[in-house]
């Protein structure tokens, strides 16, 4: 008698990982499947085209297939694969540095009243965060891989010190020494960027 297919949401993520490692290409796509939506989320905190984004994404999951063997199963799957998505963003940042000298005249009207506003009465802006959104996303542009990295995980990501130092690697006094020069290099723009502006 012919054996019925499991339905792949009653397949764990270990018994699809033991599978692929015997063979089994296939038992890979449930994989992907399952975290695509996460990981694609993650690469556009890192990338603002659509098709880098689908690169970064792409290249996570060659990379998780390659290492698969790797993956020792004392932390979740999803676990692993989230610290591969960082790290592989990271390599995407530091391969697409660029000196990226953007002024206030690239800001649209919107976003330079906003900030006209908020030099004048920081109270009076609160509801306008759109604007800030968008000047925040400059800014991080603007910042060196590490520093985009960490203010990211950190700041708008919400992930404790800890967790960012599981997710890069980097050892927990690392990413405080990180964050400190990340929140000292963003300081440094948006002085730069508002003496530019009224110089």
């Amino acid at each position: 008698m012919e054996r019925q297919s499991e339905p792949a949401s009653e397949i764990t993520d270990a018994e699809l990982i033991a599978r692929v490692r015997n063979g089994d290409e296939a038992s890979f796509e449930p994989l992907v499947r399952k975290y695509q939506a996460r990981v694609f989320a993650t690469a556009r905190r890192y990338a603002r085209r659509e098709d880098e984004v689908a690169d970064i994404v792409q290249e996570v999951f060659i990379k998780a297939y390659q290492k698969l063997n790797s993956f020792r199963g004392d932390a979740p799957f999803e676990h692993w694969l989230m610290r591969l998505a960082v790290r592989t963003c990271y390599d995407h940042l530091r391969r697409h540095q660029r000196s990226q000298e953007s002024t206030f005249t690239e800001l649209t009207t919107e976003e330079n009243d906003w900030i006209e506003r908020t030099l004048a009465a920081p109270e009076s802006t609160r509801d306008d965060e759109e604007a800030a959104k968008t000047l925040v996303r400059k800014l991080l542009d603007m910042l060196s891989p590490p520093a985009r990295l960490v203010i990211t995980l950190l700041e708008i990501e919400g992930r404790s010190v800890k967790e960012i130092a599981a997710l890069t690697g980097w050892s927990v006094s690392l990413v405080k020494v990180r964050a400190f020069r990340a929140r000292a290099e963003m300081r440094r723009h948006l002085e730069r960027l508002a003496r530019d502006k009224y110089l």
